[in-house]
């Protein structure tokens, strides 16, 4: 039986062509920087999000700490919105890593409208924390794959711009972000002092990510990721998967986000399912199953008997992810699957 598994983008393989690229790939020792790859990788992403200079390392989680790590001192504090990635996800990483408290606002789908941060400054005193940073997240993975809204993001450049105050993107899903709006890499780029961009997600690469900044930033960074025991010696044949998917697999991710949008119309018709949040922008669609009808593990453990994986967050509540691995004839599929498991069965109040 094939798998269908809609857990996450980050389950995705090597396309055939991406593995010739692979094999292909000149490689050097990165550490002493005579990687050709990995440099040829940083140079275009750099470019593409019209910085100097980017850094490519192991992990979007590792992108993200290294970015907070050059940032900031021992001590300060980063604004996120508080079920960000970079806080809810990492391990805790901006206060174990970096020293660093987060102060986190309650958004709307992910998103933190501008005029929640006017009071959220520190005031310059020995009692407390120095705001430094903010931290957004587009799309929003807990927001339901959210994009975040360019004005918003626009206006609270300006706000940090204003109050000396450093803006980092978490993109780690960017490129879904790019395709659903039309907004050029460049265009988020220039609204951003820092961004973190995912190649093992949408675009199919099996490893890495990317920071992207001005040139002294990335040489603290390259630093941090030494320290952070980042550092990548003969690497290339990974930076050639990273960067076949930065050329061929971006304008394709309009696919996937068809996909998710195929699945969302299925689940909200069905009995004992709401989508949480009910809009699906990209290629991420959360949902509560009411406990009435069957438990999260419930369903789960039967859409795995049928070939289908999902992810699990919850007593109630689930994930699908739509990916370059999931053809539009497997997505009737799982839809056809739901239908039997929860539409008659519901439907006759029936436990799963």
């Amino acid at each position: 039986m094939a798998i269908i598994d809609l857990r996450s983008d980050t389950v995705t393989r090597p396309t055939l062509a991406m593995r010739e690229a692979m094999a292909g790939a000149e490689v050097g020792d990165d550490v002493f920087g005579e990687d050709p790859s990995i440099r040829r990788l940083e140079e275009e992403t750099a470019a593409l999000f019209g910085h100097e200079s980017a850094l490519f390392a192991p992990s979007g989680t590792m992108t993200n700490q290294i970015a907070i790590k050059a940032h900031t001192q021992p001590g300060d504090e980063m604004i996120c919105e508080e079920t960000c990635h970079v806080y809810t996800w990492e391990a805790g990483g901006p206060a174990v890593l970096s020293g660093v408290t987060c102060r986190t606002i309650p958004g709307d789908r992910g998103v933190i409208e501008p005029g929640q941060l006017l009071d959220k400054i520190r005031p310059i005193n020995d009692h407390f924390t120095r705001t430094r940073l903010v931290a957004l997240e587009n799309t929003h993975n807990r927001g339901g794959g959210r994009v975040y809204p360019l004005d918003y993001i626009k206006a609270i450049r300006e706000w940090t711009r204003t109050n000396s105050l450093i803006l980092h993107c978490d993109g780690a899903r960017i490129w879904n972000a790019m395709i659903a709006t039309g907004t050029s890499a460049a265009e988020y780029g220039a609204q951003f002092d820092s961004l973190s961009v995912c190649f093992s997600k949408g675009l199919g690469a099996p490893v890495g990510s990317a920071i992207v900044g001005s040139r002294d930033f990335i040489k603290r960074c390259r630093k941090v990721r030494k320290l952070f025991g980042g550092g990548m010696r003969q690497a290339g044949f990974l930076a050639a998967a990273a960067l076949h998917g930065l050329r061929h697999h971006v304008d394709r991710l309009a696919e996937d986000h068809a996909h998710a949008q195929v699945l969302a119309k299925t689940l909200r018709q069905l009995p004992g399912v709401r989508l949480d949040p009910d809009s699906v922008e990209t290629n991420l669609i959360w949902f509560r199953l009411d406990p009435t009808v069957g438990s999260a593990n419930q369903l789960v453990a039967h859409l795995k008997e049928r070939g289908i994986l999902v992810h699990q967050s919850g007593p109630e509540l689930m994930r699908v992810c739509t990916h370059l691995d999931v053809s539009a004839k497997q997505i009737d599929q799982a839809c056809s699957v739901f239908e039997e498991l929860l539409g008659s069965r519901a439907s006759r109040n029936t436990i799963l």
